[in-house]
């Protein structure tokens, strides 16, 4: 039971070591190069892009739904006046 301890100890300080290394790794201050910062443009724009083809197929979705609501309720209304 203690050499299972013992490796899971040994285990989570490695991937901790390693997470700490990669984090440093990833966060240097290098300045944006012109390259860097066309990048960052055409991803901004992709982004916003995508949001918008979101917003729109949001708002399809919501009056497909909406006219699949209307024609259930018709339907339910023309079963009611039936039943009667």
């Amino acid at each position: 039971m203690t050499m299972h301890k013992l490796c899971a100890a040994l285990v989570a300080g490695v991937v901790a070591t390693g997470a700490t290394v990669s984090f440093a790794q990833t966060t240097t201050d290098a300045p944006a190069t012109h390259a860097d910062k066309k990048a960052a443009k055409k991803q901004a724009e992709a982004d916003k892009d995508a949001t918008v083809a979101q917003a729109k197929a949001d708002k399809k979705k919501t009056e497909s739904q909406s006219k699949a609501n209307e024609a259930a309720a018709d339907a339910n209304l023309k079963d009611a006046k039936k039943a009667q």
